[in-house]
């Protein structure tokens, strides 16, 4: 498929997508949001690939969404437009999922980078959810991701005082793993995902989907789930080749089955 608003390749066995409307400072709209979970999704089926990566430019991850294409837009509109569907679509991506982030991070572009499983920010990455000076919220997942990474009072303070987190404030609240200069944070966020997707790939997507119930269900639902995919891994190859290789001082040769 050819993309128009995104810039897709693949690196040691991550895919890798790139918002590229520098211009509007990757606003996120239909078209771009689109093509890039075309791509993602597209990803996710390929058996070559084992981690998922999506990054903007050094001045911009997403500035936020194209408020133009819903300024005029009434309750039915925007129950029909497909748009917010696009951030369920993101979480339901089996693969492990990393934002690398750099420049603004605002509105839709900090949901998007929410959305993904891990956050690798730039010295000038800047994350916040303005939508209360539009008259707005956050609709595609703000109140309820930015709070669970940050707690009660600071999401109050950002969604409601249009309060902005650093990169290193970011790392601090837990809504980002790490800090890397800004000249090389994509170089760094590809580093960590190819070290992602040489893990065992079946164990990586059941590692990730136990992590995500952790936030969805109860401590005794969640252990019960722990347990049921831990057992199930015992029924793969790739266990019985993983530890096999450990014992005998050997390095894995991962089959993804």
């Amino acid at each position: 498929m050819e993309y128009a608003n995104i810039l897709v390749r693949q690196e040691q066995g991550v895919g890798i997508v790139q918002f590229n409307r520098p211009k509007a400072l990757n606003a996120l709209n239909r078209e771009m949001m689109a093509e890039v979970m075309h791509a993602l999704e597209q990803f996710d089926a390929d058996p070559g690939i084992g981690c998922l990566l999506v990054t903007g430019n050094e001045r911009a991850f997403a500035a936020g969404a194209d408020i133009k294409e819903m300024a005029q837009a009434t309750p039915v509109d925007m129950l029909n437009n497909p748009f917010i569907d696009y951030w369920d679509r993101l979480r339901r991506l089996a693969k492990p999922l990393v934002a690398a982030v750099s420049g603004f991070a605002l509105g839709g572009g900090c949901e998007f980078a929410m959305a993904c499983d891990m956050i690798v920010a730039s010295e000038s990455a800047q994350f916040g959810q303005p939508e209360i000076n539009l008259g707005v919220i956050p609709g595609a997942g703000g109140t309820q991701r930015l709070t669970r990474a940050v707690g009660k009072a600071l999401a109050m303070e950002m969604i409601l005082a249009d309060r902005r987190l650093n990169a290193d404030e970011a790392v601090r609240y837990g809504l980002a793993n790490r800090v890397v200069p800004v000249e090389s944070y994509l170089d760094e966020a590809i580093r960590f995902a190819v070290t992602i997707a040489a893990q065992a790939p079946v164990a990586a997507r059941l590692a990730k989907e136990a992590i995500n119930a952790a936030f969805e269900t109860s401590l005794q639902a969640g252990l019960a789930h722990e347990r049921r995919l831990f057992y199930l891994l015992f029924s793969t190859e790739d266990q019985k080749e993983g530890m096999d290789a450990f014992v005998n001082k050997r390095r894995a040769a991962w089959q993804g089955r």
